[in-house]
């Protein structure tokens, strides 16, 4: 298991490097462990305040680019809300 703690959203603030990170250093720590699949929650979009469509955003967007030899990526998310997101970002 890879636990990674996110951001807390701020209005003042621009942490979506530090949001960004949490994906792509996951993914780097998974390619030191050999894992060729990984789940994520959408990290930071519950209590620590992320705005949703942002998060899936910067989710989406990381994971995408990242190189990694994981081959497969899930977004396990907690709502059809989430669900719709996360397939928006895709898209």
């Amino acid at each position: 298991m890879i636990h990674t703690v996110g951001p807390v959203w701020s209005v003042a603030e621009d942490r979506s490097d530090l949001l960004a990170s949490c994906y792509r250093e996951s993914l780097r720590v998974a390619d030191e462990l050999g894992a060729r699949a990984v789940a994520f929650p959408a990290i930071s979009t519950g209590i620590f305040g992320w705005p949703m469509d942002d998060g899936a955003r910067i989710a989406v967007d990381t994971v995408r680019s990242a190189e990694t030899a994981v081959e497969q990526v899930r977004f396990v998310l907690l709502d059809d809300r989430a669900l719709a997101v996360f397939l928006a970002a895709l898209t």
